[in-house]
C-alpha cells in the first residue's frame, strides 16, 4: 500500500461573501481556517491489478463541478501516473466559507473580494494539495476502526397535522415527533508509516459542519475544534480528513434536551463546537489502540467510477404557479440597493423561484439527471459518494445492504454533470412537505434516491465479487 497525505490553507484574504443562507454575508474576521486535506493512495486488488485515488475534502458548503473540473485538469498538469478521473472532492458542508459563483448573490461592493477569483485560489491550492500528496505516496498501512459520537440530529419537527417544519419548535402544544432517525455512528480511517506511527486519519460522520452557520466571519466551524483536539491529544503534524455522511435531514442543532446540553457545556467551560470537538475526539481515542494492533500492509484496494441516471423530480403544474407567484412577488420587492441583505434576498428569490419554473417548462426534454459516482473497497471496508445532501435513510440502506464490515457513505461530493445537486428527500419528508423536500430544493426526489441506492450497492458489490 502506497500512502500519501497533504493539506493545504484556503482561507480566503478579504472580505468575501460567505455561502450557506439565502441572502449574502460578507465575512468581517477569519475566525478559523478553512482547509483542504488530500489522501492519496495506491494498491492493488484481488486480481493484483493495481488501483489509485486522491481522496480530497474541504471545508465549503459544496464542490461545483466547475471546481472539481478545474482541479483534475491542473492535476494531470502536475503528476505523472495518475488518472484525474480517480479524483473526488467532497465538502464538510460549513455555512461559514467563501463562495465561488458570481451569479448567486448579485455584485458586492468593491472592497468584498471576488468569487470567480477566489475561484481561481481556491482550484489551485486543492491541485497543489492533491499533486504533493500523490508525489509523497510512500509504503504505508492502514487500519479501521467504528465508533459512536453524538453530533447530528434529525432537524425536521413533525406536527400532528402530519406536517414538518425543519427547525419546528417542539414545545408547542402540536408537536408530535421528529421526522427521522439520526445517526451517531463515527466511521474512521487510520493510516500509519512502516514503523507504526500514526500519520493521518480520515473520519466520516453524518452531521454537516453548521453549529455557527448564520455568523459573519469565515470559519470551517466544528471540525476546527475536531481538528485542534485530536491534534492536541495526538501531534501537530497529524493529517485530518473530514467526510460529511448522508445527513441531508441532520444537523447539530438541538430541537430537544436543549437546555440541559447547555448547562452541561456551561459547566465543562466549552462551547458547542468545543463540546463536538470533545466528542469526536474521544471517540477516537476509544478505538484507537485496537485499530492500531490491526494494521494492514497490503489490504485489497479497488477503486471504480461510474456515471449514475437517475429519474428527475418531477415540477407539478401546481408547484410551477406557484413558483411563478413568488418570483412574481420577489420581481415586485422594492429594496434600498445599498442594502446588502435585502438586495441578494430578492437576487437569490427570484433565481430559486426561476428555475423551477424553467425545469417545468424543459423536464420533458430533460428526464434524467447524471451523476458521477465513486466506489472504493479497502480491505473490508468501503467508501461511495454521491453529489447530494442525501437524506440520512438513503444512506442507512446503503449501510445496511453493504457487504462492507464498514461504509462510509460521502455526500456533497461534486455536483454531478446539471448545475443543481440540491437535496435528496425521502418520500415521507416530500409528503410532511417544508423546505429540504419542496420542488425549489430538489433535483431529484425519493423515487431517485432508491435509484442512487441500488446503483452504488451495484459498484460496491462488484468490488466484492462472490
Amino acid at each position: 500500500m502506497l500512502i500519501g497525505w497533504s493539506s493545504a490553507d484556503i482561507t480566503p484574504d478579504k472580505p468575501s461573501v460567505l455561502r450557506g443562507q439565502f441572502h449574502a454575508r460578507i465575512s468581517k474576521f477569519v475566525n478559523d481556517p478553512l482547509t483542504v486535506t488530500a489522501l492519496a493512495l495506491e494498491g492493488a486488488d484481488e486480481s493484483g491489478a493495481r488501483h489509485q485515488a486522491i481522496i480530497m475534502s474541504c471545508d465549503r458548503v459544496n464542490v461545483p463541478s466547475i471546481v472539481e473540473n478545474r482541479v483534475r485538469e491542473l492535476v494531470s498538469q502536475k503528476v505523472q501516473g495518475f488518472d484525474p478521473a480517480m479524483l473526488f472532492i467532497s465538502a464538510t458542508h460549513t455555512h461559514t466559507a467563501a463562495e465561488v459563483d458570481e451569479s448567486l448573490y448579485g455584485p458586492q461592493a468593491p472592497e468584498v473580494g471576488s468569487p470567480a477569483e477566489y475561484c481561481d485560489f481556491l482550484v489551485e491550492r486543492m491541485a497543489q494539495a492533491a499533486a504533493e500528496a500523490w508525489e509523497r505516496r510512500a509504503p504505508g498501512q492502514v487500519s479501521w476502526a467504528f465508533g459512536q459520537a453524538v453530533v447530528g440530529h434529525n432537524r425536521r419537527v413533525t406536527y400532528l397535522d402530519g406536517q414538518s417544519k425543519m427547525y419546528g419548535h417542539t414545545d408547542q402544544a402540536d408537536f408530535s415527533h421528529i421526522e427521522g432517525y439520526e445517526d451517531h455512528s463515527v466511521d474512521m480511517l487510520f493510516t500509519w508509516d512502516p514503523e507504526g506511527n500514526l500519520t493521518g486519519m480520515l473520519l466520516n460522520l453524518a452531521c454537516p459542519s453548521q453549529v455557527t452557520e448564520g455568523e459573519y466571519y469565515v470559519s470551517a466551524d466544528f471540525w476546527h475544534e475536531v481538528r485542534v483536539e485530536i491534534r492536541r491529544r495526538h501531534g501537530e503534524g497529524l493529517f485530518i480528513l473530514p467526510q460529511c455522511s448522508a445527513a441531508g435531514d441532520q444537523s447539530p442543532h438541538l430541537l430537544i434536551h436543549n437546555r440541559a446540553e447547555e448547562l452541561m457545556r456551561q459547566r465543562r467551560g466549552l462551547t458547542e463546537r468545543q463540546e463536538i470537538g470533545r466528542r469526536v475526539a474521544n471517540a477516537v481515542d476509544d478505538v484507537l489502540d485496537l485499530a492500531k494492533a490491526d494494521q494492514h500492509s497490503e489490504p485489497t484496494f479497488a477503486h471504480v467510477t461510474a456515471t449514475v441516471r437517475l429519474p428527475v423530480r418531477t415540477v407539478l403544474r401546481g408547484e410551477y404557479e406557484a413558483a411563478r407567484a413568488q418570483r412574481e412577488h420577489w420581481e415586485a420587492e422594492q429594496v434600498d440597493p445599498a442594502d446588502v441583505f435585502a438586495t441578494s434576498r430578492r437576487h437569490v428569490m427570484i433565481s430559486r423561484y426561476g428555475k423551477v419554473m424553467t425545469r417545468y417548462e424543459t423536464q420533458a426534454d430533460n428526464p434524467q439527471y447524471e451523476t458521477e459516482v465513486h466506489a472504493v473497497r479497502l480491505g473490508d471496508i468501503a467508501m461511495v459518494t454521491n453529489p447530494f445532501e442525501l437524506f440520512l435513510d438513503f444512506g442507512l440502506r446503503i449501510k445496511a445492504r453493504s457487504k462492507a464490515v464498514q461504509t462510509f457513505v460521502v455526500q456533497l461530493a461534486g455536483t454531478g454533470r446539471n448545475t443543481m445537486s440540491g437535496y435528496l428527500p425521502t418520500a415521507r419528508a416530500v409528503a410532511a412537505k417544508s423546505y429540504g423536500a419542496e420542488a425549489a430544493d430538489n433535483a431529484v426526489g425519493p423515487e431517485a434516491g432508491q435509484v442512487l441506492v441500488d446503483r452504488s450497492l451495484e459498484l460496491l458489490d462488484g468490488l466484492w465479487g462472490e
